[in-house]
């Protein structure tokens, strides 16, 4: 029988950025997450804008590396996440919209990808590209990130779908964090202060203490999602933003 992380709270919130609303495009952010096994598994992905098929790209990473890491062995999971992501790859390689199938068509499905796994106190975020994540810990002042990567001008950025990809996947291990959250690259700089050292405690500090108060999921998310498309947010920075919070 597998053992439900019950004591995991998750709230998660995507709201279309003004760039897309403008271009009456749809939002290309993607997120998934499994409670269902031993471990807690979350991954965020942004799909490339100028990809044609990005939002699908980010689907299929998203949703392969959460059913494929959810009952992997966490001693081994640097090695499950790099196998799935290759999984994950692999799907791309065969879909039906890739019509080349090969890694050049890839680019049509660019994707950053920024995730998690826990089991017990225990966690290890993986990242490739920009995007963000944070483990926060009792005192708020301590805290684990994984911040943003990208090229040589900060509008570039690594995907999952580059040849590349292994080069530019990073992990960070963390242990008896009190929470975790995972951002799109539309929340990483009102998030971090400039050179991540520090979080925005008037943002990341009043979300946290909200969601894991309230006991109403839907008000949450609600909440939550208001937050991510209030005109001082959109303003700030015009991208599609997720957000995903999890309660250990």
């Amino acid at each position: 029988m597998k053992k439900k992380n019950k004591q995991i709270k998750v709230i998660s919130a995507s709201v279309q950025g003004p760039l897309h609303k403008n271009k009456n495009l749809p939002c290309q952010d993607f997120y998934k997450y499994s409670v269902q096994s031993k471990n807690f598994v979350a991954v965020v992905s942004d799909g490339a804008g100028s990809a044609k098929f990005g939002k699908i790209g980010a689907k299929i990473v998203c949703e392969t590396l959460t059913d494929l890491l959810k009952s992997s062995p966490f001693s081994q999971i640097q090695d499950r996440i790099i196998k799935a992501i290759e999984i994950a790859r692999a799907k791309v390689l065969r879909h039906r919209f890739n019509k080349t199938h090969c890694s050049q068509g890839m680019n049509l499905f660019s994707a950053t990808l920024v995730g998690v796994v826990c089991c017990q106190n225990k966690g290890i975020f993986f990242h490739i590209g920009d995007g963000a994540a944070l483990a926060l810990f009792d005192d708020y002042h301590n805290f684990v990130a994984s911040p943003p990567s990208n090229g040589n001008f900060s509008c570039e950025t690594f995907f999952y779908t580059q040849d590349n990809w292994k080069e530019n996947l990073r992990f960070t291990a963390f242990q008896n964090a009190q929470a975790v959250f995972l951002m799109s690259d539309g929340l990483t700089n009102f998030s971090f202060s400039h050179n991540f050292t520090q979080i925005e405690k008037n943002f990341i500090i009043p979300i946290h203490n909200f969601l894991r108060d309230e006991k109403s999921k839907i008000k949450a998310q609600r909440a939550l999602a208001n937050t991510l498309n209030n005109m001082q947010a959109q303003r700030l920075n015009s991208d599609d933003k997720t957000l995903l919070w999890a309660g250990l």
